[in-house]
């Protein structure tokens, strides 16, 4: 059985190395978070002491990190390997599957960095919250060498609920920041509907079950919704101040190709605000306490509900 290397056990690089785990898979996880790599241990997963142990021992390496320094530092180490162990018994490399949400420029240099290893990079971001990585309710969106992707699938149906090859390196990321712009609006649409409902006086528990059964609804609903109507941000599905780099991302994108995006630019000073107020480490669906301060709403005690 092939070997499976996480770099990274965040929020997301966590949730799909234990269910690589659930499905069977030998995983081999690294973080620079000692708490992260001991969390892994407890749930099945090896633990690797650096990167280029992870290198050195997979054959597909699966890399989730927060930031373009930090891929083009995992880059730059995984480079200086010499015969790294091969994806398919002697045919090259391992097969390196990047899912974080970055600027296509970084993911390329890293792709460049790479292949002086003989390793082959897939662009491949993932569609979906921390807690629907968990679940395995997430899709990824991968671009490279298709063999590289037919090598690469079936390690993506250990933790994805599906995987689309969308085309040549740096088109999955294309294809999330479209994606990642509905996000934006969604989140804060549904943000704006709860507190419409709230100031208004309805329950916002059945509000969310009954517009969440007809057209109205969005999976952004169904997924923030809840943290919404518990008014309860900490349990992060994506926290507020690494969702500003994907807003970054997603806005750079737009006008690279000379694109508007007016409904996404309104989002972001909700965002922004909700930076401001110091929830950074919270869930994004905080956008939702922006909205109540801007309401002049405050949610009643218990068992009360209030206009």
């Amino acid at each position: 059985m092939p070997t499976i290397g996480v770099i990274g056990l965040g929020i997301m690089g966590s949730a799909m190395a234990a269910n690589l785990v659930k499905a069977g898979h030998q995983v081999l996880g690294f973080d620079v978070v000692p708490a992260r790599r001991s969390a892994h241990k407890r749930t099945g997963g090896l633990v690797a002491r650096t990167v280029s142990d992870v290198g050195r021992r997979s054959d597909v390496i699966i890399c989730s990190l927060p930031s373009p320094g930090a891929l083009i530092d995992v880059a730059t180490e995984l480079s200086a390997l010499k015969n790294p162990r091969s994806a398919t018994r002697g045919a090259g490399g391992p097969v390196f599957v990047e899912t974080s949400t970055l600027p296509i420029a970084v993911k390329d240099e890293a792709r460049r960095l790479l292949a002086r290893a003989g390793i082959t990079a897939l662009d491949a971001p993932l569609s979906g919250t921390g807690s629907q990585a968990k679940v395995k309710d997430i899709v990824v969106y991968v671009s490279g060498p298709r063999a590289a992707y037919k090598t690469a699938a079936p390690v993506m149906d250990g933790f994805a609920r599906g995987h689309y090859y969308i085309g040549p390196f740096g088109d999955g990321s294309k294809m999330k920041f479209v994606a990642n712009l509905l996000v934006a609006i969604h989140n804060v649409a549904a943000a704006e509907a709860l507190v419409l409902a709230m100031k208004a006086g309805l329950d916002p528990a059945l509000t969310l079950q009954v517009i969440g059964d007809g057209g109205g609804s969005s999976r952004m609903l169904q997924v923030r919704g809840p943290l919404m109507v518990k008014g309860d941000y900490r349990d992060a599905t994506m926290k507020l101040d690494v969702w500003q780099k994907d807003m970054k991302a997603i806005a750079d994108f737009a006008k690279d190709v000379g694109c508007p995006t007016p409904m996404f630019a309104t989002t972001a000073p909700f965002y922004i605000a909700a930076l401001a107020a110091g929830r950074g480490a919270e869930d994004t669906g905080a956008v939702c306490a922006v909205l109540e301060e801007m309401a002049h709403y405050r949610r009643p005690a218990r068992g009360r509900r209030r206009r």
